[in-house]
């Protein structure tokens, strides 16, 4: 595929350049002709076609932030009074990723050609995402399009800032579990059996805590292979498990019951959807439409099931309180805030309500996570090395008293 740079004029005789993907020029002046457009120019763009030279920066995907900074300019220009075909054609030639400008060259040629911004960014196999999709169709039939790709944006920084927060509260202490197992095995491994080496010269009976290092050493030394092939089963099971739904499910069923991480994980899944909820309705998207997104967005499979189950109470007439309030891995604040809001008919008020203070709780949670967690890594790699140093030591003592 060759990137194109057309120029063509509408029905109404106005101007405008595209860029878009295609096998040859030719196909490209077909397909704008079916369009109804007429092809004044059609000439490939420098830097791209099959026989140019390689860059790295067409290996990389369209990220989220490219979505996102993409809607928000967009939102901006819009608001500006700039039409929206030029607007795409701006973020299109804007985009700092080469995937990234040719998806926008996509969506720009489909909504010159006739399509809504909604169906375009639809027909683009979820790169956009189904939320943006139903934000942008309502903003499209209520005339608040500008509205809508603002709410999309910060929906999809809502959930950014959230991943955010869960992989720094989760990557230190992983690294720091990571950092103690490698220094374990290389005391094990290669300091211990030096130091054996020279203990066991003396000749004279090794003391409890130097000779369980020494054995534990031998053993590892000879069954490392055996070693290995366990460990390398054990990430094939766990991969295995996670191909099929109900271990993927199981999976995050067991995750939100640790004490600590588990805790976080609701927070984090009950402000996601809370927000999500709260954007959505705000919006103008139906309940029902509301819950079947938000079911798509929460990556965890347990969270999921459960708003699916609330999906299906509501479609046989239940409250969402009730579906809510039998989802135990949520917080109770959650279904509570929901039986006032359909109490009152401001659901999307106590959405915002219940998202922001669970946002906070999550904050302080990985705050406090991170405090304990640290000082926690330190003392226990501490203890690793100090063992083996004790060990040591005491041998050397032995080996000094009976000499």
């Amino acid at each position: 595929m060759t990137s194109f740079r057309a120029t063509v004029q509408t029905t109404d005789g106005k101007r405008q350049t595209i860029l878009h993907d295609a096998e040859s020029s030719a196909a490209l002046v077909e397909e704008l002709r079916a369009q109804g457009l007429l092809v004044l120019s059609c000439k490939p763009v420098k830097g791209s076609g099959a026989g140019n030279h390689f860059h790295p920066a067409n290996l990389l995907p369209m990220t989220s932030l490219d979505v996102e900074l993409g809607f928000r300019q967009l939102a901006s220009m819009i608001r500006s009074g700039v039409s929206l075909l030029t607007a795409l054609q701006t973020v299109q030639e804007q985009s700092g990723s080469p995937r990234a400008m040719r998806v926008w060259g996509r969506v720009h040629a489909d909504v010159l050609g006739g399509q809504s911004l909604a169906e375009s960014l639809k027909a683009q196999k979820g790169k956009f995402g189904e939320m943006a999709h139903r934000l942008i169709h309502v903003g499209e039939q209520s005339g608040e399009l500008e509205l809508a790709l603002t709410r999309a944006a910060d929906q999809m920084e809502t959930r950014r800032n959230l991943r955010m927060l869960l992989v720094n509260a989760l990557v230190y202490p992983i690294l720091a579990v990571l950092m103690a197992i490698g220094v374990s095995v290389y005391l094990v491994m290669v300091v211990i059996p030096k130091i054996s080496e020279f203990l066991q010269a003396g000749g004279s009976e090794l003391p409890p805590m130097a000779q369980f290092l020494i054995t534990l050493s031998d053993w590892m030394t000879v069954n490392y292979p055996w070693i290995l092939a366990g460990i390398g089963s054990a990430i094939a099971f766990w991969y295995l498990l996670r191909i099929f739904s109900t271990g993927r499910e199981a999976e995050d069923a067991f995750l939100l019951r640790i004490p600590v991480t588990g805790r976080i994980l609701r927070l984090s899944g009950t402000a996601l959807f809370a927000r999500t909820m709260q954007m959505l309705t705000e919006s103008g998207v139906t309940l029902l439409e509301s819950l079947d997104v938000a079911s798509q967005l929460l990556t965890n499979r347990r969270l999921s099931r459960r708003i699916r189950n609330a999906f299906h109470a509501v479609m046989r007439g239940e409250t969402l309180a009730a579906s809510l309030a039998a989802a135990k891995e949520f917080l109770p604040m959650l279904s509570r805030m929901a039986a006032v809001g359909e109490t009152t008919g401001a659901l999307a008020e106590t959405f915002g309500e219940t998202a922001r203070f669970h946002e906070m709780l999550l904050s302080i949670a990985i705050k406090r996570f991170g405090i304990v967690i640290e000082p926690l890594m330190i003392v226990i790699t501490g203890l690793i090395v100090g063992f083996v140093y004790i060990a040591f030591f005491t041998a050397l003592f032995s080996m000094a008293g009976t000499n």
